[in-house]
């Protein structure tokens, strides 16, 4: 058992928590407003280097496990307008690089939504580590960023009479995510 150098993150594979993890976003809705969303199901594996900045961390989500509190809204966001579950079901992420920025940092990997991959950054603080009552390894991530929904060919177009758009370009990701080591 090696340790980083950051405490509590120890090398080795570690897989997310679900039940402790929450992936989610937030979009302009009507130029006025936000509408914020979450993913119920999802899985990522995190493999911890002796050196934090050769990690990697791959990730899958499921489209149709979409949750912004609205049926209605929900069952349009899954159809070809906007996410086409029926023909891209998962989203994926597949880190490529980590590196420093001041006390915390980036997480950069190829993101593929609606059958289309983009490199995206994603900033990264590191929440610590510890054991559970059960004496497994913990460690905690949280995670922010941005992107276009337009450069993933989601380009539905809903404009507003007097200008303006029902549903924003940009598309802000906030994601709080626990993970377990796996025995080596």
């Amino acid at each position: 058992m090696t340790t980083t150098t950051l405490p509590g993150l120890i090398a080795g594979t570690w897989k997310i928590d679900p039940t402790h993890s929450e992936i989610g976003f937030t979009v302009r809705h009507m130029m006025v407003s936000k509408v914020r969303g979450r993913f119920r199901e999802f899985d990522a594996t995190l493999v911890v280097a002796e050196d934090p900045t050769q990690s990697t961390a791959e990730a899958t989500i499921e489209a149709s496990s979409l949750d912004t509190g609205n049926q209605q809204r929900d069952d349009h966001i899954r159809s070809a307008d906007f996410f086409d579950a029926e023909n891209h079901p998962r989203f994926s992420f597949r880190s490529t690089a980590v590196r420093p920025d001041g006390d915390d940092y980036v997480l950069v990997g190829e993101l593929t939504l609606h059958g289309v991959t983009r490199t995206v950054e994603l900033e990264l603080e590191y929440n610590g580590g510890r054991k559970d009552p059960y004496g497994n390894d913990r460690v905690g991530f949280s995670l922010e960023g941005e992107i276009n929904r337009r450069d993933f060919g989601i380009t539905i177009e809903m404009p507003m009479d007097g200008g303006g758009v029902v549903v924003g370009d940009k598309v802000k990701l906030e994601i709080d995510a626990e993970f377990t080591r796996q025995g080596d």
